[in-house]
């Protein structure tokens, strides 16, 4: 284990002091203290929308403090701008990663960088080791999935010797296994003396790797401690003023699953990252799909819907062979899917929050009919799905990314889906929106809907799905049910590992 810097030693980086943040009238943030110290990983959580990542950017030079005070390195800097916050080593890693799709992995880390090349390049490639990737610099980040853009965007800050790092949910689309290496890199900043602020919703991580956890509620550190000090129960009730962990009902087993129609037949299918890829999809029935990043899963969902086409094999709905698909063709015969990037690939976030969620079936309906069906459409979703939003009319990136989420979910389900694939559909959302969308994936399942669900989450797959698919760099790599089903078990498939070998490493 990493040894930590003495509390004795240690210099405090960040102090903010009764920091209020407002937009226009509404109060984001509400006379916010919060420290933290060199060494320290400083983990936040709190439900979305409650402050963390709007504080975080008042850090980064994104935002202006409107009132208190904010001292970095125990200089006051109430207006930090980027260029400003860079340079006194201040790194932000945005939930969204903020690349420039054209460019390539050096050419996004290196950006601006003064110094020798040839230098800063072997740098990176050491560093690119160090943490233990693959990634090859001269990959558009356009082409990386979403796990390996974070990478990158941390890279940026590494190299850069960041001295306070902030980390907005860097883990929502890794495996455990990319977790365990990005932990592992964490405590090395930690005693090099780096101070981390770590926003996560998973309990289990912050406990894992925290020091110190602050909980914010409605704008205000309601809680805030070391992590062994709190219960889950005392931690989700800070969080949402609900009692107890049960309300949530996150680990309740699945219901008993008696095998509906076949719905959807994938033959053989081969494409652009995967191959020889065969299951058949029932009604009612939840299909978890498993595999480490890169292992082809969101290249099959895609093929399936229709944006990749496949290279051979075959694929039925309902008995009708739809190889030759395309989104529009899945769409009109039920077959829906929630991409994993909400913000570039399923959500138009500078339109109106109606307009998104029925922006898959207005090429259904007369232009006569489309404004009274949006907005009753959206007033449904707004009740059943729990969006928390001001206005029918306003901006999707007005939302936090778990309203966001539900948008998405929202546009997914206007379209009727009779097969809805879902591809990581609670990255980056709180405890109790995850809660939300696990009550939606049964109670969809419990109406017959057929659901392909992508997760890098392992517990997220045992506890939702009815039989589990494992896919090894594109390959098939077991299938799992019933009993079978588990963490460890899911863990070894993805990673090429047989029953038998697994119970030999035991």
């Amino acid at each position: 284990m990493t040894e930590q810097i003495p509390s004795t030693l240690r210099e405090t980086l960040i102090k903010a002091d009764a920091i209020w943040k407002f937009f226009g009238s509404v109060s984001v943030l509400k006379g916010v203290d919060l420290t933290l110290e060199s060494g320290q990983i400083h983990a936040l959580l709190g439900g979305n929308g409650a402050g963390k990542s709007t504080l975080m950017k008042i850090i980064a030079g994104l935002h202006p403090v409107d009132r208190g005070d904010l001292y970095v390195g125990g200089v006051k800097a109430n207006n930090l701008t980027p260029v400003l916050s860079r340079q006194l080593g201040i790194h932000l890693v945005p939930q969204e990663p903020m690349l420039f799709p054209n460019l390539t992995v050096e050419e996004n880390v290196l950006m601006h960088m003064p110094g020798n090349r040839a230098e800063l390049k072997s740098r990176l490639i050491d560093l690119i080791k160090e943490v233990g990737s693959s990634l090859e610099l001269h990959t558009p980040a356009g082409q990386l999935e979403v796990a390996d853009q974070q990478m990158v965007e941390i890279l940026r800050g590494l190299i850069r010797n960041a001295r306070i790092l902030i980390l907005d949910e860097p883990t929502s689309a890794l495996t455990p296994r990319e977790v365990a290496k990005l932990f592992t890199r964490m405590r090395a900043l930690s005693a090099q003396g780096v101070g981390i602020f770590f926003i996560s919703h998973k309990l289990g991580e912050i406990r894992e790797i925290a020091e110190t956890v602050s909980i914010l509620r409605d704008g205000k550190v309601v809680l805030a401690g070391p992590p062994k000090s709190f219960s889950d129960a005392e931690i989700v009730r800070a969080m949402t003023q609900i009692e107890g962990k049960s309300a949530f009902e996150i680990d309740e087993a699945r219901p008993e699953f008696t095998e509906g129609m076949e719905v959807l037949r994938v033959q053989n299918l081969c494409g652009e990252g995967f191959a020889h890829i065969s299951f058949s999809l029932h009604a009612g029935e939840v299909l978890g799909l498993a595999g480490v990043v890169g292992s082809g899963r969101t290249e099959l969902a895609e093929t399936l819907y229709g944006i990749r086409k496949a290279a051979r094999g075959r694929i039925t709905v309902d008995g009708l062979d739809l190889t030759e698909t395309s989104p529009i063709k899945s769409l009109d015969h039920g077959v829906v899917y929630l991409p994993e990037d909400r913000q570039s690939s399923g959500l138009f976030v500078d339109a109106s929050l109606c307009w998104n969620s029925s922006s898959l079936v207005l090429y259904r309906e007369p232009a006569w009919l489309r404004l009274g069906a949006e907005e009753q459409r959206f007033q449904d979703y707004v009740k059943s799905l729990g969006i928390v939003c001001a206005s029918s009319s306003q901006a999707v990136r007005t939302l936090s990314g778990g309203n966001q989420q539900k948008i998405l979910l929202a546009k997914c389900l206007a379209a009727n889906p009779k097969v809805l694939i879902l591809d990581e559909p609670t990255r980056g959302v709180d405890v109790a929106v995850r809660a939300d969308i696990y009550r939606l994936i049964d109670d969809l399942a419990a109406r017959g809907v057929a659901i392909l669900l992508i997760s890098s989450d392992h517990e997220e797959v045992q506890r939702l799905s009815n039989r589990v698919l494992v896919m090894d760099h594109g390959h098939p790599g077991g299938e799992l049910r019933g009993a079978e089903i588990s963490v460890d078990t899911i863990a070894q498939l993805s990673f090429g590992v047989t029953a038998e070998q697994g119970a030999k490493q035991c």
